[in-house]
């Protein structure tokens, strides 16, 4: 925080906006940092609150204006890419369609409040096919509530935020070390979940034509075919593989309760 201050205060509205802007497109840096830095550069008069809100607001938008058309013209690729760093993608992405199957739109107003969440939910929006202008609405005003709490905290906390940074200043060599300790720790620890995790991330498949095979030869009566696509690509009117039945993956532990012990199950998704 100390160093965000100080090159804050060189730099000034420039600094804001690219850490605003890369957040948004998702890169792992702290807009809510920077903003509370912004805050803080308010109220010591380095900075002016109308430009630092309308800066802010337009390097979000931009940035999740670009990720809701990736997310729309890419899908679930742009949506794994982002999730590349979870120990399972595939978990990463449920997750974030679960809280828009429970709070629908409306997610995109808090979204940015929650980590991982914010940088799936524009291109998420964009692959279930949003309208744009609604999405540009919801956006507007939960990055306006963005920009307005953590900017507030600065303004409110610049006194205290600025003692953090004199003492980080004074204890900087052992602040560095202790920051690099920290980061192996963390490397070693994400290192031991991928490598717990691995199992889970090869995912059994079975081709098309192999399948229609053992429909031939096995008989439907023997194999479950199941429609497990998510909320936002699934259509109650749409074509569905014939014979085929349709669980709901955002309530899966009821659903699984109802599937046949007898029969070879075959999954098909997006």
């Amino acid at each position: 925080m100390d160093y965000l201050l100080i090159v804050i205060v060189q730099h000034g509205y420039l600094v804001i906006f690219g850490i605003a802007l890369a957040e948004a497109v998702g890169l792992p840096l702290p807009a809510s940092l920077a903003l509370m830095a912004g805050g803080a550069a308010v109220a010591s008069g380095v900075l002016r609150a109308p430009i630092l809100f309308l800066l802010a607001i337009t390097a979000l938008l931009l940035g999740d204006s670009t990720s809701y058309f990736l997310g729309r013209y890419t899908g679930w690729a742009l949506l794994g890419f982002l999730c590349k760093l979870s120990v399972n993608p595939e978990t990463c992405i449920l997750r974030s369609a679960e809280m828009f199957y429970k709070w629908g739109k409306k997610t995109l107003l808090i979204a940015k409040f929650i980590p991982g969440i914010n940088a799936m939910a524009a291109p998420l929006a964009g692959s279930m096919r949003m309208r744009f202008d609604q999405f540009l609405c919801l956006e507007l005003t939960g990055a306006s509530l963005y920009v307005l709490v953590f900017g507030s905290l600065g303004y409110l906390f610049h006194s205290f935020l600025a003692r953090i940074a004199r003492g980080l200043g004074a204890a900087g060599h052992v602040t560095g070390v202790g920051a690099l300790l920290l980061l192996a720790a963390y490397a070693g620890f994400r290192l031991w979940l991928y490598h717990k995790s691995r199992i889970y991330r090869v995912v059994p498949r079975v081709q098309v034509e192999e399948l229609a095979r053992k429909l031939e030869s096995e008989g439907a009566g023997m194999i479950l075919l199941v429609d497990v696509r998510s909320h936002g690509y699934y259509d109650r009117g749409a074509a569905r593989i014939p014979g085929s039945i349709r669980i709901e993956p955002n309530n899966l532990s009821e659903e699984l309760k109802t599937l046949p012990k007898d029969k070879d199950i075959y999954l098909y998704c997006t």
